[in-house]
C-alpha cells in the first residue's frame, strides 16, 4: 500500500521561508514532485525531481524553490524561500511508482503566506 505523508505547512510572512517534507512507503518512485492549488485555480506542477536527480521547476518559482529527494529514505522536500502571497496554497506531494507508473498524492498541507 503505497502512502504519502506530507508535512511542514504554515503560515509565513512574506519573504520568510517553509521547508515541506514528504514520506513515501510501499514502492520506489521514478519522479516524485510538488504540485500545488490556490484559491480558484487549477493545480500546477511547482517542482519536479527524477530518481536521477534532475530537477525541474515552475518558471514562478525559480531561484527561490529547491527540491530535493532521498532515493534511501524515500522522501522529497521542497525548501521555499523568498515566499510571496501568491504562493499561497494547498501544497501536493506527488510520486509516480516505477513499476506500475501510477501517480499518487498525499493528503496537502497548507500555506499562507500573509502579513
Amino acid at each position: 500500500q503505497v502512502q504519502l505523508v506530507e508535512s511542514g505547512g504554515g503560515l509565513v510572512q512574506p519573504g520568510g521561508s517553509l521547508r515541506l517534507s514528504c514520506a513515501a512507503s510501499g514502492s520506489i518512485f521514478s519522479f516524485m514532485a510538488w504540485y500545488r492549488r490556490a484559491p480558484g485555480k487549477q493545480r500546477e506542477l511547482v517542482a519536479g525531481v527524477t530518481r536521477g536527480g534532475m530537477t525541474n521547476y515552475a518558471d514562478s518559482v525559480k531561484g527561490r524553490f529547491t527540491i530535493s529527494r532521498d532515493n534511501a529514505k524515500n522522501t522529497v522536500d521542497l525548501q521555499m524561500n523568498s515566499l510571496k502571497p501568491e504562493d499561497t496554497a494547498v501544497y501536493y506531494c506527488n510520486a509516480r511508482s516505477v513499476w506500475s507508473s501510477v501517480d499518487y498524492w498525499g493528503q496537502g498541507t497548507q500555506v499562507t503566506v500573509s502579513s
